[in-house]
Formats: C-alpha cells, structure tokens, sequence
C-alpha cells in the first residue's frame, strides 16, 4: 500500500506543478533577476503537500470549480516557498541545499533572495485575487483569502519562526517548544485545509474540525522531520541532516527524548485520525496521506 500511495502522491504533485506553473510569472523586464530566482526555488520540486492537502480537503466536501481553488493551491505553494528561501539565509538557518539543489541565496546571492522570498510572498496573494468573481460567491472567498492572509502572519508561521529565532541557545519550557510547532508549522497545514473546506462550503463547525485536525498532523509532521533531522540522511531529505543541532535549535527530541518523541507522533497522528474519521465526508486518499505525512522518511 506504500508503494502505490508513493506513486499517487507522485502523480498528484506532477499535475499540481502544472497548476503552478499556470501562475508563476514570465521572466522579463528590469526585474528579471527576481523573477528568475522566485520561479528557480518554485520549481525545485517537491510533494507540494500543502496544496495537495488544500485540494483534496476541498474535495471531500464537494468543490468542483477550479478556477476558484487553483489561485489558491497556487499561492499557498508560493507562501511556502518564500519561508524556505528566508530560512535558508545565512541569518538565520544558513543551508546551502534545499530539495537537492543549491539554495537561493547561493544561487542568486543574499539580496536577491531575500528580495524573492518578499516578491513570493506579496506574489501569493496576487494570485490568490484571480479567485475572485465579482458576484455573491466572494463572501465565501473572503472567507479563505482572511485565512490565507492570517495563518502565515504574526500569530502563525511568522510568530512560530520569531519565537524560534529567538530562543536559539536557550533553555525553553515544553509549552513554547508546542507554541512554536503549531505556529511555525502546523499553521500552514491549517491554512491549506481550512481554505479548501470554506471554499468548498463546509460550515464553521466543520473547518474548525478541520483546523483541529491540521493542528495534530502539523504537530506530528514537525516532531517526525526533527527525528529525521537525526536519522535520516542528506540524499534522502534532499537537504543537509544535522541542521538543529548546528543552530542550536530547541525541537522536540532534544527536550522529550527520542523514543517519547516517535510516541507522541503516534498520538498526536491517531488523535487527528479519529477527528478526521467524525467528519460526516470521506476521502479515503487525504486520510492515508494524512498518516503518510507523520511516518514519512523524508
């Protein structure tokens, strides 16, 4: 069953990247040198798992129009990928390899990086206004397009990265090392399904289901890539191993333990399975995906 959930995942991502590409920006004008190191770092690959899980949350509940929910499977890749090109920069994680190739900023230099990852970020919500129509539908939109603003921002992903950043060489309680990894990665997993169940029409009850559930799986899918950060290797992760320890990063095997770390990805994965199975809709392959994201091995 691995096999063929790997080789679905695979497809899936293909056709995503085709739905991506339909938004990148053409590279021309004075202001090529971005354009050229947003769209390289873009298409570096990947399982483009956010967008997959927006797009199949979606699914389950019904949607079908895809000129509303592309925009934005396209902008939260883009939202995505600008936090890789800044946590790569030498200020703060300072790689050198993201998804088997040179990192932006070696690429492109340092300014053009973080000038990218800025363009990216502005770029996503561009892309996500083609979602708009014009009629009584964009209630709904707005609806997505506040989570979509909301989720990256200072009380999600950018909240969890400055806590980050600034507890690095010190000694931190269990209760911040939480409030990091629900902010610095759960809140882009809750963004992704969140938006795919409010543009689908799911009421309120359901998405904050759905955002409980994310939360879980964020939490698992962040505890698993610090026990990979330790066992796993740097042709399988596509990105150097050992990272946490060099920057003095808090995570959550250096404070639990490794073997209370695997327990808890279990619990946290099983606990997410048993909301995600309450919901009144099924999709057999976002539930297996969910449990692949906790148990991946790279």
């Amino acid at each position: 069953m691995e096999t063929s959930l790997k080789k679905q995942i695979k497809e899936k991502a293909e056709r995503i990247e085709s739905i991506i590409a339909n938004f990148l920006p053409e590279e021309t004008g004075y202001q090529k040198p971005v354009l050229s190191a947003m769209n390289y770092t873009m298409n570096a690959g990947g399982k483009r798992l956010r967008p997959m899980l927006m797009e199949e949350t979606y699914i389950m509940f019904g949607g079908s129009n895809r000129e509303i929910i592309e925009p934005f499977m396209a902008a939260i890749e883009m939202i995505h990928t600008y936090s890789l090109i800044h946590d790569d920069l030498p200020a703060l994680d300072n790689d050198d390899l993201r998804r088997g190739r040179p990192t932006a900023h070696i690429v492109y230099g340092e300014a053009m990086a973080i000038l990218a990852g800025d363009a990216l970020l502005n770029y996503a919500f561009e892309t996500a206004t083609k979602a708009f129509c014009g009629d009584s539908s964009d209630i709904v939109t707005v609806q997505a397009f506040r989570v979509l603003t909301s989720k990256p921002g200072i009380y999600g992903m950018i909240g969890g990265q400055t806590a980050d950043v600034a507890d690095e060489n010190n000694e931190i309680s269990f209760d911040e090392l939480l409030f990091i990894h629900k902010n610095k990665t759960s809140a882009l997993i809750e963004c992704s399904m969140m938006i795919g169940a409010i543009l689908a029409g799911a009421t309120k009850e359901q998405v904050s289901m759905v955002e409980a559930i994310a939360e879980k799986i964020g939490l698992a899918f962040q505890i698993q890539d610090d026990i990979l950060d330790i066992t796993s290797t740097q042709e399988e992760l596509g990105k150097p191993i050992g990272s946490d320890e060099k920057n003095h990063k808090n995570t959550y095997v250096s404070l639990k333990g490794f073997e209370q770390a695997k327990k808890d990805v279990l619990g946290y994965t099983n606990a997410a399975i048993d909301m995600f199975d309450a919901l009144p809709y099924r999709n057999n392959y976002l539930r297996d995906l969910l449990l692949y994201l906790s148990g991946r091995t790279n």
